[in-house]
């Protein structure tokens, strides 16, 4: 009999965020699982951040491995938490992320970037 239960590397699912200032833009970086089990933590970094009142938020997911219902749904509720006052811009490219937004029309709701760099160029222009 196999252990199928997942627990053999614990540390699978860990998530972590940072958060950086570039030039009038804050920037939220997220690496690892963005699933039901690390959504809130998430969504307390958004929230956090927000709290600061930036002009402009980027999330980077560049770093993400999954991207989870739960964690789409804390990107939608930064967007509408941010209302008017701060500008968001998420970065994702590729299959973990870039992929389930534009399938479920969130690249219509947030300004995507595949690369920071590109984020920050759009914030400028």
């Amino acid at each position: 009999m196999t252990n199928s239960s997942g627990d053999a590397n614990p540390l699978a699912d860990a998530m972590t965020t940072s958060v950086s200032v570039h030039d009038e833009a804050t920037v939220l970086t997220v690496a690892g699982e963005v699933d039901l089990a690390t959504a809130p933590a998430l969504e307390s970094a958004i929230e956090a951040t927000l709290g600061g009142k930036p002009t402009a938020l980027i999330i980077d997911l560049s770093q993400v491995t999954f991207l989870a219902s739960a964690g789409m749904a804390a990107l939608v509720g930064a967007h509408q938490r941010a209302g008017q006052a701060t500008r968001i811009a998420v970065v994702a490219d590729g299959p973990a992320t870039g992929r389930q937004l534009r399938m479920t029309n969130l690249d219509q709701v947030f300004a995507m970037h595949p690369t920071l760099d590109e984020a920050l160029s759009g914030l400028r222009g």
